[in-house]
């Protein structure tokens, strides 16, 4: 069976527009029929099967399932193998990384059902998708993951232009966490974000530096913001 096969029998990831060069992204629905469900679970690795038998409600467990599998679908179209080949193991700081290819970096991200996908090489990638309609705690988010600038931004919009603008800053600042493998230690509140420029890393600590990043916003279907960040180590 082909990387390709194995991705029309997944519970099809799609393709979506590429923000940069050698940048591949997927936007999948974590859902499938359950007729298809044994054949998604038999590509995952045994411990990813002992990871989901842990969820305790079978829908939480067949989303994780449907995940895992088009993740192994989608990496496996990028390295001509069947998805069940796909070497996933644990990296530095518990960042999944291939065993087989230390050039492919890829990164996942979950929201209400659904998830984004991407994979790059000679950088490492992170990726963060949210929905829209996210209610968020303005205020608090502002006061403890906001610099300086970033809460001066919020100041001349309305509250739910607001909301939106803090939905976007973390998912700028959550990808670039997730490239590093930080994830929630990273030091968010330090992180300076401009969205009317790009969006762009302004400032920040190492290994947070600017010359280093490249923040994209992710043509994901309408209701969710997305950013991709990728960092030349």
């Amino acid at each position: 069976m082909t990387g390709n096969a194995d991705l029309r029998d997944a519970a099809t990831p799609v393709a979506l527009a590429s923000p940069d060069d050698g940048v591949s992204l997927w936007w999948c629905a974590l859902a499938a029929p359950p007729e298809r469900m044994p054949l998604l679970e038999s590509w995952l690795s045994a411990a990813e099967v002992a990871r989901a038998d842990r969820f305790g409600m079978p829908a939480l467990r067949d989303r994780y399932v449907v995940g895992r599998a088009s993740l192994r679908a989608v990496l496996g179209t990028l390295l001509s193998m069947t998805a069940r080949d796909v070497p996933i193991v644990r990296g530095e700081r518990g960042r999944p990384r291939l065993e087989c290819d230390s050039t492919l970096d890829f990164n996942v991200s979950h929201t209400a059902g659904v998830a984004l996908i991407g994979a790059t090489r000679g950088a490492r990638i992170g990726v963060d998708v949210e929905r829209l309609d996210r209610a968020i705690n303005v205020p608090g988010i502002a006061r403890k993951f906001l610099t300086d600038a970033e809460r001066r931004s919020l100041a001349d919009v309305d509250a739910d232009s607001a909301r939106r603008r803090v939905l976007r800053l973390w998912t700028c600042k959550e990808a670039m966490s997730k490239a590093t493998g930080d994830a929630l230690s990273a030091p968010f509140g330090s992180l300076d974000v401009a969205l009317h420029e790009g969006p762009r890393l302004r400032s920040g600590p190492v290994p947070y530096e600017p010359a280093r990043w490249t923040l994209h916003s992710a043509a994901v279907p309408a209701g969710y913001v997305a950013t991709i960040a990728l960092w030349k180590r």
